[in-house]
């Protein structure tokens, strides 16, 4: 009797599971919001970690139901790939407030394994549902010759915003089989299509991908190229701009120093004058010592 009953027994015991499942998958805490630009800048707080906070926004137009009109206390949601965020509480005075639950979408990991990706963590679901990215994401880009393989690199896609676009636009511009990293890299330094026009107007045409991102980390920007040149510095290349940046040799230092006598001075000089601390104050001192 005991071995027929057994199957059912534990059929049962997987059907009542099933919800306890459901409920673990769930993350839920507490969220701040307002409004900047037609986008909701959320910060969200884990019940279970308290002293964390997740930040991210979303135009206002992808939320369903949401109202941030005085006193408006409708739920609404936020749809994902990888999940929804339910969200329940109170906008007043442009801000709001409430509590949130995100339930994870089951059939969203499968998808990522059918396209070679492994399945994601908890928390890693919870992020790429944060930062919107998810098979979607995957296909098109691999449509532009760019394949994702691994979860990290999909959430960094999705922080960074490395778009079918973008790797178009990058290519249009010289730049046409950099890797997932290197587009990753240049989102986060700030190496747009713009600036790299910018910098061919100036003469720096088909920059090596490190040059160009050693520039657009170091601020060297066309309008500094520019205030340069009108100094008497027509002939410096990539390196030499960086290194003027990178030991903060400005425009208003090559003309303190110039002042203080040093009128022949060669980019060099004045790199290494910062280098060794050298500036007109310093100048000034030492001619009063002299004296």
């Amino acid at each position: 009797m005991t071995s027929r009953l057994s199957p059912w027994l534990t059929l049962v015991v997987m059907l009542l599971t099933l919800p306890v499942l459901a409920a673990e998958a769930q993350r839920t805490g507490t969220w701040g919001a307002y409004v900047k630009e037609q986008q909701l800048q959320l910060s969200l707080q884990p019940k279970d970690r308290p002293d964390s906070h997740h930040g991210f926004s979303a135009p206002l137009a992808d939320f369903q139901g949401l109202s941030t009109a005085e006193g408006s206390s409708a739920p609404f949601k936020l749809v994902r790939e990888a999940g929804t965020f339910d969200f329940e509480g109170r906008f007043k005075d442009g801000q709001g407030v409430g509590t949130w639950r995100f339930t994870p979408d089951a059939s969203f990991t499968k998808k990522l394994g059918e396209l070679g990706i492994p399945k994601p963590d908890t928390d890693e679901q919870f992020l790429l549902a944060s930062v919107n990215v998810g098979p979607r994401r995957v296909q098109a880009l691999a449509a532009v010759g760019q394949k994702v393989i691994t979860v990290d690199e999909l959430v960094q896609v999705g922080i960074f915003n490395v778009t079918p676009e973008y790797v178009r636009a990058m290519a249009a511009e010289g730049y046409p089989k950099l890797t997932i990293e290197q587009l990753v890299s240049c989102r986060i330094h700030n190496v747009t299509p713009e600036r790299i026009q910018g910098l061919a107007a100036m003469g720096f045409k088909g920059l090596p991908l490190d040059s160009l991102l050693a520039m657009s980390i170091h601020g060297v920007t066309p309008d500094f190229v520019r205030e340069m040149r009108s100094l008497g510095f027509k002939d410096l290349g990539a390196d030499d701009l960086v290194a003027m940046r990178i030991h903060g040799v400005t425009p208003a230092f090559v003309k303190e120093m110039r002042d203080a006598g040093y009128e022949n001075a060669t980019a060099d000089d004045f790199v290494s004058m910062r280098i060794h601390g050298i500036d007109s104050i310093f100048v000034r001192s030492m001619s009063k010592k002299r004296k």
